[in-house]
């Protein structure tokens, strides 16, 4: 959490002291989505944003990369604003697959709470 402290020292060429906490990694979790939701929904974000780069770098305007995908070109939409809701995991997965990419897990511990 960011937070901000004026101050009246006029050397100070910074006029604000700037308090924060690092973060896990995982901004689902930092704001209070339980460890499951938060992880699922951090892995949604990750493969929605690798399939907006990938039609990004080709160059393809939504209605092509819809016909790459065989969707119609409002998925395309809602992949591009991160709408997340509307997908799975593994409807994801088969885009990417279909686009020529492949997609490999880790599996880690979850971090425990003190």
């Amino acid at each position: 959490m960011l937070s901000y402290k004026k101050t009246d020292n006029k050397k100070n060429k910074r006029p604000y002291k700037m308090k924060y906490e690092v973060g896990s990694g995982n901004v689902f979790l930092d704001i209070g989505f339980n460890p499951a939701e938060a992880n699922e929904k951090f892995l949604k974000c990750q493969l929605m944003i690798e399939i907006e780069k990938i039609i990004k770098n080709k160059g393809w305007t939504q209605e092509q990369a819809a016909k790459k995908l065989g969707v119609v070109q409002p998925r395309i939409s809602e992949i591009r604003t991160t709408r997340m809701e509307r997908f799975t995991i593994d409807m994801l997965i088969k885009y990417l697959n279909k686009l020529g990419k492949g997609v490999h897990v880790t599996i880690a511990d979850l971090q425990k709470s003190a």
